[in-house]
């Protein structure tokens, strides 16, 4: 995937490193150029620039980026410009570290839903979420061993556990299902919730939309999410 970074620090630095090292194509943004210097050997490519300042950004392929990550962490009202100015000028998805909580409050204003905290999440466990791309939620075990939500794919869909048994070739357990449940609620108007359908059984049916609950190795969940034949080619070529 191709990613822009933007912001240096210690969380930014860390990421932009990582997901490079995980194959990805990473530019890095940063107005101070010794931090530039620091890692542009490292990366795809590295661009000092103020990044409050629209104009600046002709520089920039916006347009190309699959992911956008502020991770600016000295000065809030410049993060928050940035995403601003970054969500005027593409449609990538914007991923925005949060400083505070009213810093959350403006993100979510701004309709920015994936929002970080590096305190808690750390860089090394956010690379592994945008590399699981089909991938809704991770419960981290160890370094090698995640929870995650996936989608069900599309193949899946009609069969039962038992006819299926395809969970299998990928080398994951499957814990539960969540699922699209249609309900009522007091005022007798339906509304649509997800549930967790419990303990499967073989003939548990796999419906369009379900998302399935799996443990696995990092790697056979990675190779679930982007098709067998995408993560040999990526793997190779790294």
């Amino acid at each position: 995937m191709k990613i822009i970074v933007f912001g240096l620090g210690n969380f930014g630095m860390s990421l932009s490193l990582s997901l490079t090292e995980t194959g990805n194509e990473v530019i890095a943004i940063d107005k101070q150029m010794d931090k530039i210097n620091l890692v542009k050997d490292k990366i795809s490519h590295a661009i000092c620039m103020d990044s409050t300042n629209e104009l600046a950004y002709e520089a920039v392929p916006l347009k190309d980026a699959d992911k956008v990550i502020v991770a600016i962490g000295e000065n809030e009202g410049a993060a928050i410009i940035t995403t601003a100015i970054i969500k005027k000028l593409c449609n990538a998805k914007i991923i925005s570290r949060a400083l505070s909580p009213i810093h959350d409050t403006v993100l979510e204003a701004m309709g920015i839903h994936s929002i970080v905290h590096p305190e808690q999440d750390s860089a090394d466990r956010l690379t592994k979420q945008i590399n699981f791309k089909s991938t809704l939620e991770n419960y981290q075990l160890d370094h090698n061993y995640t929870i995650s939500e996936v989608r069900a794919k599309k193949d899946f869909f009609g069969k039962t556990l038992q006819e299926l048994d395809s969970i299998d070739t990928y080398r994951l357990t499957l814990i539960t299902i969540i699922r699209n449940i249609e309900k009522k609620n007091l005022m007798g108007k339906k509304t649509i919730i997800k549930e967790t359908i419990g303990r499967t059984s073989p003939d548990t049916v796999v419906l369009d939309g379900d998302i399935l609950v799996v443990f696995g190795n990092n790697k056979d969940i990675e190779k679930y999410c982007m098709g067998e034949e995408e993560y040999d080619l990526r793997n190779k070529n790294l």
